[in-house]
């Protein structure tokens, strides 16, 4: 079985390869950024009609002064940011598991208006409508693995999973062109594929914006790969 590299930072990197290793997929982490927590001034929960969160990774960050919104209705994007709030004592959770302008779209149909976003420095557009959003940064992701560091756990077949847009222009500038050819990524949405370039063996995003679809098409993959490593005579 072909292997996997999971890019993303700590501790979704572990999460998924714990994930992977259910599926009997040998997996690497060599994640391309860590994250770094911003100081933050938490504006009057007062202030807003709704929380959004699009990034686990925030919540994680955020610290003590989350609990002053905890009497908002709170909106994720993604099962992981729900499930981080719901451990960081949110209850009145509406999960999202498109993106942005969908979770956005609901909340306008919910009756929202002044919405308070947590979220990371970087951010993915996205359309909010007829709401009024103020963002606050809680962490950055700051650059990891360098170039050698990656080129060190890649070997033909190996199967790349790319977690964010960001990662994948990351991936991008650190691989060869030359390498690409017996390199597989498999993305996290569309968005994230298509900072990824091009040359590479193979190249999809998941059917939706979790660990489970993209390690189902991981699974494919890495397996498909073994099955014809044998073929050839291959171990």
């Amino acid at each position: 079985m072909s292997r996997l590299i999971v890019l993303r930072p700590e501790p979704g990197a572990s999460n998924t390869m714990a994930k992977a290793a259910m599926l009997g997929i040998a997996t690497t982490a060599c994640p391309l950024f860590r994250i770094a927590p911003i100081a933050w001034a938490p504006p009057p929960a007062t202030d807003f009609d709704a929380l959004l969160v699009t990034s686990a990774q925030a919540v994680r960050t955020g610290g003590a002064d989350l609990a002053r919104y905890h009497g908002l209705p709170s909106y994720a994007v993604g099962k992981a940011t729900a499930q981080a709030l719901d451990a960081a004592g949110f209850r009145n959770v509406t999960v999202g598991n498109t993106d942005g302008a969908a979770i956005a779209a609901r909340i306008v149909a919910d009756g929202h208006r002044v919405v308070l976003h947590l979220a990371g420095e970087d951010v993915a557009p996205f359309d909010p409508g007829p709401l009024r959003i103020r963002r606050e940064a809680l962490y950055a992701a700051v650059e990891a693995a360098d170039r050698a560091a990656l080129a060190a756990v890649l070997e033909p077949d190996t199967v790349l999973m790319v977690h964010s847009p960001r990662a994948g222009g990351r991936l991008n500038a650190l691989v060869d062109e030359a390498a690409r050819h017996a390199l597989h990524i498999v993305a996290i949405s569309p968005a994230a594929l298509a900072t990824c370039g091009e040359g590479w063996a193979s190249a999809r995003a998941a059917d939706a914006p979790n660990d489970t679809a993209m390690l189902a098409l991981a699974a494919l993959l890495c397996e498909g790969h073994s099955h014809a490593k044998h073929a050839d005579g291959g171990s």
